[in-house]
């Protein structure tokens, strides 16, 4: 299939069950001035009734008393890092993926390195053994006059290649996560324009106002539209709000790569507190309200959880929700628009309903409204 808004590749085939058209226009660039004027499409769950517009500030209206809000507290953290080949030079950039093996010792005590596998650019230059001395921020784009910057203090090693990937090991005593926190840049999708980096708005808007745990390599985008106070709103007309954690993955940078045909994703850890089974039991046992998830990640950690009979801490999934899975525990949805072919629009026809899902895709183009993760929400119940 193809699409005119860097989507998946002419040739791939469209799992969700249906292709559209996005005038590159309506790639949102900037996020909504306000999160909660956001636009937001009312669709009815397996209807054919024609999808109704509002916006998010009135998200209280279209739920009721004994409803639960479950919403994804993972924290996106700055996994863009930066840097220069070590002692050659040249350029290195690196999306830090996710941790192969992180030592349970504090760092002082630790006798083992972190190694994190990583997206890289360019990849087929990082051999093995190939060090990188990391630097700060935007830093490791060649300056104007060509003049390259001095090495940054911290160098970490490329320890192992995959497919699409490398693994890199980090100086013993040195926390990824931490590093990242102060060297590195927000991991923007790549539909997002940013020639020369992340702004100062996109560091905070480009997260949830709940986010805690950080691991996340992009945001889960539905729940940029929530805000304090409409968290309050909502618990005034009695609706409860739990909490997941489900850390997400590469998906957004790999849609539309050559070899990403398929529906399959990498694994990703995520984890239903004991608090949020509890909600979920009590919500189910009332028969008075819905469980009510916020974004895909969200509906993947609770439907990940049940069929693994709700297991404790962080543990993986690589659940697909495509067309014609069932859904055990998830009764309503509020998402963001997904690209073509990915995996986030297979859950969400197989949630709505293929053609109820196609539907509202049309209305959404139709009417103006703003895609992917800094556009407009949709609310199917």
């Amino acid at each position: 299939m193809t699409s005119r808004d860097g989507g998946p590749a002419a040739g791939s085939v469209a799992p969700a069950g249906f292709d559209y058209e996005l005038p590159p226009e309506r790639i949102a660039q900037q996020p909504a001035a306000e999160r909660e004027a956001a636009r937001l499409l009312r669709v009815v769950r397996h209807g054919e009734d024609p999808p109704e517009d509002s916006v998010v500030r009135d998200l209280p209206a279209h739920l009721r008393a004994g409803d639960l809000l479950v919403v994804n507290r993972s924290r996106v953290f700055p996994a863009r890092l930066r840097g220069r080949r070590v002692p050659e030079g040249g350029a290195v950039e690196l999306l830090l993926v996710g941790a192969v093996d992180v030592p349970s010792l504090p760092p002082e005590a630790s006798r083992s390195a972190e190694r994190w596998r990583a997206l890289a650019r360019p990849a087929r230059r990082l051999r093995e053994g190939q060090r990188i001395a990391l630097l700060r921020g935007h830093e490791g784009a060649p300056s104007p006059d060509g003049r390259e910057d001095s090495p940054g203090d911290v160098v970490v090693e490329v320890s192992g290649r995959g497919e699409g990937w490398i693994e890199i090991a980090f100086p013993r005593g040195v926390r990824a996560i931490e590093l990242a926190e102060r060297i590195g840049e927000m991991p923007l999708p790549p539909y997002i324009r940013r020639p020369t980096g992340p702004t100062a708005e996109d560091t905070t808007r480009y997260q949830t106002v709940y986010a805690r745990e950080p691991g996340s390599i992009a945001a889960p985008t539905a729940g940029l539209h929530l805000t304090e106070p409409l968290l309050r709103r909502l618990g005034e007309r009695g609706v409860e709000v739990a909490e997941v954690v489900l850390h997400v993955g590469p998906a957004t940078f790999l849609a539309g790569q050559p070899g990403r045909e398929t529906l399959a994703v990498e694994p990703e850890r995520y984890e239903v507190p004991p608090a949020t089974r509890e909600a979920i039991a009590r919500t189910k046992a009332s028969g008075a309200g819905r469980v009510v998830a916020v974004g895909t990640t969200t509906t993947r950690a609770l439907e990940s959880a049940a069929r693994a009979g709700w297991p404790e801490g962080l543990v993986e999934t690589s659940l697909v929700l495509a067309p014609g899975s069932r859904f055990e525990v998830v009764e309503g949805l509020l998402t963001n628009f997904h690209l073509p072919g990915s995996s986030l629009l297979a859950l969400v026809a197989a949630f709505a309903g293929v053609e109820t899902a196609r539907r509202a895709y049309e209305a959404a183009v139709g009417r103006g409204y703003r895609f992917y993760s800094y556009g407009d929400a949709m609310l199917v119940l």
